[in-house]
């Protein structure tokens, strides 16, 4: 199988942790320059029509793209450690957490990001500096929501580590180029964020 990787974009670094974390080598990468709109060529078009990275493609053709599809692919080819739940209480919580964290922190990080930076004029054919700012501060009103979870679970979705986490931690991480800063008194969420950069599987 060949994985299509983006570097340090956020999609690309939740398939790069999901597979440290479950210890999975894959045979062959190929990096695309997403500056260079490499993922938007004619040949990777032709591999994937949304023009979206990462993908992976299997020895028979097949290829999946979206960061969850992918990862879940992962998870029924190998299930332990369980990230998408361990049974099916666990499984119920850590999708409607996943959920919660692309639509509702995710989505507006990434979107301060492509609005806000100067760097990623070369992704946004029209930045929009009030949608940017608008969902700087719709992000930060969002952090109480994952800081109240945090205060009584070690990991997002409860006791255990899973995509959910994983998903936040790359959210996280991407703030800092979507200059949008942690409040103090996101405690919980400091302590958690903390706690993953730790992690061998999210160093870079």
């Amino acid at each position: 199988m060949k994985l299509y990787d983006g570097g340090r974009a956020p999609n690309p670094r939740r398939v790069q942790i999901f597979l440290k974390e479950k210890g999975i080598e894959i045979g062959e990468v190929i990096q695309l320059d997403l500056n260079a709109h490499d993922h938007r060529s004619e040949a990777m078009i032709a591999k994937n029509p949304t023009g979206t990275v990462p993908f992976l493609e299997l020895d028979d053709g097949t290829v999946i793209s979206e960061t969850i599809a992918i990862c879940r692919y992962f998870e029924e080819m190998q299930s332990e450690p369980a990230l998408f739940g361990r049974n099916s209480h666990e499984r119920v919580m850590v999708e409607m957490w996943n959920r919660r964290v692309e639509f509702g922190f995710m989505a507006r990080v990434a979107f301060s990001f492509r609005h806000l930076h100067p760097g990623a004029a070369v992704l946004e054919d029209d930045q929009n500096e009030a949608w940017g700012l608008k969902n700087q501060k719709q992000a930060v009103e969002y952090m109480p929501i994952l800081n109240n979870q945090l205060e009584h679970n070690r990991f997002i979705a409860g006791d255990h580590l899973s995509v959910a986490d994983i998903t936040a931690f790359v959210s996280c991480q991407f703030m800092k180029p979507a200059r949008i800063k942690m409040p103090d008194e996101m405690v919980h969420l400091k302590r958690w964020f903390e706690e993953m950069l730790e992690r061998p599987s999210t160093a870079i």
